[in-house]
């Protein structure tokens, strides 16, 4: 696994707009190599953000966003249109306004569909459509993606990955349902450590003072179990996106050249 590169930037708003250019550049970079691109996003306050921000940047349209696959790291599991969905978080703040290929929008299975409410079975079906997808240039049962996205929570958990829990605990599974987070709704689904470290680029996502002790933790050499976002990195690149609030409890000697 990668070693952590950190980027801190002034404030959110500034965080988000950098990490939407950034986002940009990578999409395009891997249309322009392979013709299309895939991107796991996460839900949340800076994942929204960052939605949001992308939407409104310049150069959006220099995506071709009919050749662009969406998948999540986690999903809450909740009726289908529920606004705590982070599908439908996703859909209000960028999704709904691009022209994507409906295809290629692989949301999470809801609570109200196939599966009922069975969310291990909702997740293995998950797991299968990321293994149809993953072709020959895969990597353990997954597609190989350009950009995995993670929110960092207050308690370091990432996706639905919680400290201690089973689900951080997983070393087979690619998806996993989640029972009794800590976090309402306490069901939920959610790739692995395994399926999020066979990204070529994992981006972690903090902003705000409450999120200043998790990244310390995560960044201090800390065991997964313990601080789940330790765990996640990608295969080529690892990256800590934060605002000044979220990297007050660093070390300044981890972001010397990278503060914005």
């Amino acid at each position: 696994m990668t070693a952590p590169q950190l980027v801190v930037h002034r404030d959110k708003e500034l965080m988000a707009q950098a990490a939407a250019a950034r986002l940009i550049t990578r999409i395009v970079d891997a249309q322009a190599t392979r013709g299309t691109a895939s991107v796991v996003l996460t839900g949340g306050r800076n994942g929204n953000g960052l939605l949001a921000a992308l939407g409104s940047a310049p150069a959006r349209d220099a995506i071709d966003w009919s050749r662009l696959d969406l998948w999540w790291g986690d999903e809450r599991f909740l009726p289908e249109g529920d606004p705590e969905r982070n599908v439908t978080q996703a859909r209000e703040a960028l999704l709904d306004r691009v022209p994507l290929d409906p295809a290629r929008v692989h949301a999470m299975p809801a609570s109200d569909g196939p599966h009922g409410d069975d969310a291990d079975a909702a997740a293995a079906a998950y797991a299968a459509e990321l293994a149809a997808a993953a072709g020959p240039d895969g990597h353990d049962g997954v597609p190989s993606f350009d950009v995995l996205m993670l929110g960092v929570g207050p308690d370091t958990h990432v996706a639905s990955l919680f400290p201690e829990l089973p689900a951080v605990r997983e070393t087979e599974r690619t998806v996993v349902g989640v029972h009794g987070a800590p976090k309402p709704p306490p069901t939920r689904i959610s790739l692995t450590l395994p399926a999020i470290r066979a990204a070529k680029e994992v981006w972690l996502l903090a902003a705000g003072e409450d999120k200043a002790k998790a990244a310390a933790l995560a960044l201090s050499g800390a065991g997964e179990v313990q601080v789940p976002a330790a765990g996640a990195r990608g295969r080529a690149r690892t990256l800590w996106l934060l605002d000044a609030a979220a990297a007050a409890e660093l070390p300044r000697s981890l972001y010397p050249h990278g503060t914005a």
